[in-house]
């Protein structure tokens, strides 16, 4: 559906429905599946046309329109309300074992019910770590949400629920059932949650915990206008009370819900062995630090729903559910200092050290602070109480001080960056307008590391990690990222924790990383502004080094994604006599300084657009994206349909489903290797 355009001698009544359904359409399309077919400025100018008709003719405003979404008045108190069916919690397993107890004691239970060897069939989904909400829709129309309370009442929260685009005012289905309850949870993604708790730090408000706590305090705002203005989503999981409208499966309940509008994770998946549940919880749980949203586990429930009625209830808990949870991701413990690390370019980094909590299932003892300016927006202080979050594989942080803490009049003074580099002793200084104090000396220890340690990373050295790079530093034998190429492995062998066969490896990996493309030893240089995306788009341009060193700040802007500033930064660090004795010295070890292949809009896969998702059984992410340049192609961020070619490994997400939606053609891993042959 394109935006709806007036036809002939349309009444008002008439352009307003026909304006209802093309808004709840687009909205659908933008919220849910993340693929808009108009622009903003198209949609807003359906939505004024409906206000300006509604505003003519009062009699047409209904509650399921657009433009009702933040329309109510504040309300001056939260009402309780009884839900039709109880909202029942949920029992937990927080391991494999548990789990496949918990599967035995309802085929021991059904087997006593006269069920022998039941078809068992389960529905694994993310357990969002947001707020359960009940929503009530009568003859196809939202007429009641609410929060699960304790189950039995919860509070109308219907004038901030109408605030979320995800959830649909009307129903899409024409025989719509005369009552039915969808549930799921409200929540708030881990980006927004981030730019939330900034906006509110430089307000000089508290900030939220953690994006369930921002969700929960939104939710149950007075006014909805406050509600409005914070980006909450919501998922569906379920359907409650109904009439008029039955299921055989919960994975049935799914699919109507998914028919109507309502936002259904694509990852739910239908598995029909213990096996197949255990290893999916266990895959989400791996896949838990990659998420835009936080999940606490995951829910497994029976499929059957005629199984889940004869299995009942046990206290407030059904036999025919149970949560895996994960370990809590955030905990609050005291900050006992502020320390400062030297970064590859002298800017000082904050790091927490913590007095030791687990957190996530790991003990923490030290935690990223970012950098001073997010340090003083956060105003923690040393001696305090701080929260720290851990999600996934992601390093730690503190992310606000405690909720009592900022209170606190007599508190300890703020932390500041030293006066002297912590690593080599060198006065530091700041430059006005900047982010970062410096260390000014380029013979900083401290930073040579980091560039040493990037370099390793960047230029994929199997086995050069931190602790090597610190070892070969101490003992002399590497000050640029040139020495690691003139390493024998045979002093390296004499070292303690190497031997023949380790030291071989190592070294060979080293003279193995000499064939990475130019684009890698790009972004291996170190160069401020330049990850490896830009290091790509350079090379791609300018196709050798030299052109690369001959280049004006001009010419260097002319690259995809380098704007004036960025452009003047990179000339000016290659004009740097280190950056080219470094250079040189490279080209001196035969490193790869000329870019391979098909220049930009040249070559076999010129003009296809193509995009990653999920874990390749053997290439990285980037190797596959320097596969797909070298043949002319473009690697993109989103799926549209503009998209040639969707590359799928495990657990490829969302990008799957909309590509499938979307007609993109979706390939693995052979079969780009194929389509590159």
């Amino acid at each position: 559906m394109s935006a709806a355009k007036r036809g002939p001698a349309q009444s008002p009544a008439q352009r307003a429905a026909e304006l209802r359904g093309a808004l709840g359409h687009h909205a659908h399309r933008y919220y849910v599946l993340d693929d808009p077919e108009i622009g903003d400025e198209q949609y807003d100018g359906l939505l004024d046309e409906l206000r300006e008709i509604e505003a003519d003719h009062p009699e047409l405003v209904r509650p399921d329109s657009p433009t009702q979404r933040v329309g109510a008045e504040p309300v001056s108190d939260l009402v309780k309300v009884r839900h039709p069916q109880p909202m029942l919690s949920l029992a937990n397993a927080r391991s494999a074992e548990q789990l496949r107890a918990w599967i035995q004691r309802m085929r021991n239970f059904l087997a006593r019910e006269g069920i022998e060897d039941p078809d068992f069939q389960f529905v694994a989904e993310p357990k969002i770590d947001g707020l359960a909400i009940s929503l009530i829709y009568r003859d196809g129309v939202l007429e009641r949400g609410a929060t699960r309370g304790n189950g039995e009442v919860g509070e109308d929260v219907t004038h901030n629920l109408r605030t979320i685009g995800a959830i649909p005012l009307r129903l899409k289905s024409i025989d719509a059932p005369a009552l039915i309850e969808v549930r799921g949870e409200a929540y708030m993604s881990l980006p927004d949650f981030a730019a939330l708790n900034e906006r509110r730090a430089q307000a000089g408000l508290s900030t939220f915990m953690n994006p369930r706590n921002s969700a929960a305090g939104t939710i149950r705002q007075l006014d909805p206008k406050l509600a409005a203005g914070r980006p909450l989503s919501f998922w569906a999981y379920g359907i409650g009370a109904s009439e008029g409208l039955s299921f055989d499966t919960h994975w049935e309940a799914l699919g109507w819900l998914g028919e109507n509008r309502f936002p259904v994770h694509p990852d739910v998946a239908l598995l029909r062995s213990e096996d197949e549940v255990v290893e999916r919880c266990r895959s989400w749980e791996q896949r838990r630090g990659s998420l835009q949203f936080e999940i606490d586990g995951v829910v497994v429930k029976l499929n059957h729903v005629e199984l889940q009625r004869r299995l009942g209830v046990v206290g407030r808990e059904p036999r025919s559910a149970i949560a895996w949870k994960f370990p809590p991701t955030t905990a609050v413990t005291l900050l006992k200092g502020v320390g400062w690390n030297p970064g590859k370019f002298g800017d000082l980094h904050p790091y927490a050290m913590l007095e030791p909590v687990k957190v996530g299932g790991v003990r923490i003892k030290l935690a990223t602070l970012h950098n001073e300016e997010d340090l003083a927006r956060k105003d923690i202080r040393e001696g305090e109480q701080v929260i720290v979050l851990r999600a996934g594989d992601v390093i730690p942080q503190v992310i606000s001080p405690a909720p009592h803490v900022a209170e606190q009049i007599d508190r300890p003074p703020p932390p500041h960056p030293p006066k002297q580099c912590p690593s080599c002793w060198t006065g530091t200084a700041k430059a006005p307008g900047s982010v970062f104090t410096r260390c000014p000396n380029r013979d900083c220890p401290g930073r040579r590391w980091q560039l040493l340690k990037h370099f390793a990373g960047a230029i994929d050295i199997d086995g050069l990690g931190e602790k090597q790079v610190s070892l070969f530093m101490e003992l002399g034998w590497v000050r640029t990222a040139a020495d690691f190429y003139r390493l024998t492995a045979e002093q390296i062998a004499e070292q303690t924790g190497f031997g023949e066969v380790s030291a071989g490896k190592l070294v060979a990996a080293i003279q193995r990383s000499k064939r990475q493309p130019f684009a890698r030893v790009m972004n291996a240089l170190g160069i401020e502004e330049v990850g490896y995306v830009t290091a790509r788009n350079l090379a791609q341009r300018f196709r050798s080094i030299d052109a690369l060193l001959a280049a004006t700040p001009a010419e260097i802007e002319q690259t995809p994604g380098v704007g004036p500033k960025m452009a003047a930064t990179i000339h000016a660090q290659l004009t740097d006599e280190h950056m080219r004795s470094l250079i040189e010295a490279l080209r001196a070890q035969g490193l790869y300084l000329r870019q391979e292949g098909p220049a930009p809009g040249e070559g076999p896969l010129a003009r296809q657009t193509f995009v990653l998702t999920g874990t390749l059984p053997e290439l990285t992410r980037e190797q596959a994206t320097e596969m797909i340049a070298a043949a002319g192609g473009r690697v993109t961020g989103s799926v549209s349909r503009k998209t040639a070619y969707l590359v799928a490994g495990d657990s490829p997400g969302s990008k799957l489903a909309q590509a499938e939606r979307l007609g993109v053609r979706v390939l693995d891993e052979d079969g780009l290797r194929s389509l590159l042959q």
